[in-house]
């Protein structure tokens, strides 16, 4: 009888991507930019605030 050795999954099949998890949240990541900092948009501390800046026109206060 042959022996039937079993060869360990270290890598993912080809044409298919690793899953890769939030280190916060522990949800799927599936944004590339989000995947390369292993943060979701929701957890990552750089992106939280990123409010656009609205100049509004106004007009001169008097006597200035």
């Amino acid at each position: 009888m042959p022996i039937q050795r079993q060869e360990a999954l270290t890598e993912p099949p080809s044409g298919l991507r690793r899953r890769v998890y939030c280190r916060r949240c522990k949800r799927e990541l599936t944004d590339p930019d989000s995947r390369a900092r292993r943060l979701g948009p929701e957890c990552d501390p750089e992106t939280r605030g990123g409010h656009e800046r609205r100049d509004v026109d106004q007009d001169a206060i008097p006597g200035l």
